[in-house]
């Protein structure tokens, strides 16, 4: 089984604190209410409850995602920073 991971839309939250409440494990507040991720992959025994905190937010801004795999391997390309309009394409 995968691990999944979760995001917060910033511009949707709102501060209700409930994503804490129903998963302490990996979520608490700051001084303010604002939710705190804890950055660690919501492992498969866990996910049930993430996705009841995900919908169960009042402004649905908790997500539950997968988790990105990390490229391994040679000859992968590494990603390149966006080019500034003073560089030429090479």
């Amino acid at each position: 089984m995968d691990h999944h991971q979760l995001d917060i839309d910033w511009t949707s939250c709102r501060a209700h604190g409930l994503c804490a409440e129903l998963l302490p494990d990996h979520i608490t507040l700051d001084e303010w209410g604002y939710p705190l991720l804890d950055g660690s992959p919501i492992p498969p025994r866990t996910t049930k409850r993430a996705r009841r905190a995900a919908s169960d937010c009042p402004v649905l801004a908790l997500k539950l995602g997968p988790t990105a795999a990390p490229l391994q391997g040679r000859g992968e390309r590494r990603a390149q920073p966006p080019r500034t309009r003073t560089q030429q394409p090479t």
